[in-house]
């Protein structure tokens, strides 16, 4: 179990573009002192997938909905009503980004990226990650030099010769 000390609640500074479920799971979440690694343990999904969820950055299945009510003593008419629609990617904030651990990851991106693409072009051929047939682990990794996050992208590869 995570340590319960550093439960993530909602950036007050990015309510505004965030759906109305944002506020409705975070405020569940809270109350009931859960980290994202619980909550994905009752739904049998990642800990990214359920806070993507609570973004409005993933679609909640009939089953999510339920579950999260189950656990988080929703209404599950209300997060039907709210959960129920396609989720809306993309408005995740400025770019760059302002955020500095979101901008530590572009940063990664623009610093690495052309590097990423020639090692995977040299494994794969010409092509693209998916980042929809996709998922994301994070872990915490300790040694003598400290805290360590470990972020795993995994993606299908799509061969641009199937376009």
């Amino acid at each position: 179990m995570a340590d319960n000390t550093n439960i993530a609640v909602l950036d007050s500074s990015i309510v505004d573009r965030l759906p109305v479920s944002s506020k409705t799971l975070f405020d569940a979440k809270a109350t009931k002192a859960l980290t994202f690694e619980s909550i994905a343990s009752h739904l049998g999904r990642s800990e990214v997938a359920v806070a993507a969820l609570f973004y409005g950055q993933a679609q909640a299945s009939p089953a999510d909905i339920e579950k999260l009510s189950t656990l988080l003593d929703i209404p599950k008419q209300k997060l039907t009503e709210q959960l129920g629609g396609f989720p809306d990617r993309g408005r995740a904030g400025p770019m760059p980004p302002v955020e500095p651990l979101i901008y530590r990851l572009y940063e990664i991106v623009q610093n690495y990226g052309y590097a990423y693409k020639a090692v995977l072009n040299e494994k794969f051929g010409d092509g693209i990650m998916s980042a929809i047939s996709f998922s994301t682990t994070v872990h915490k990794e300790t040694d003598e030099k400290g805290d360590w996050a470990v972020i795993t992208l995994r993606g299908k590869w799509l061969p641009f010769s199937r376009f």
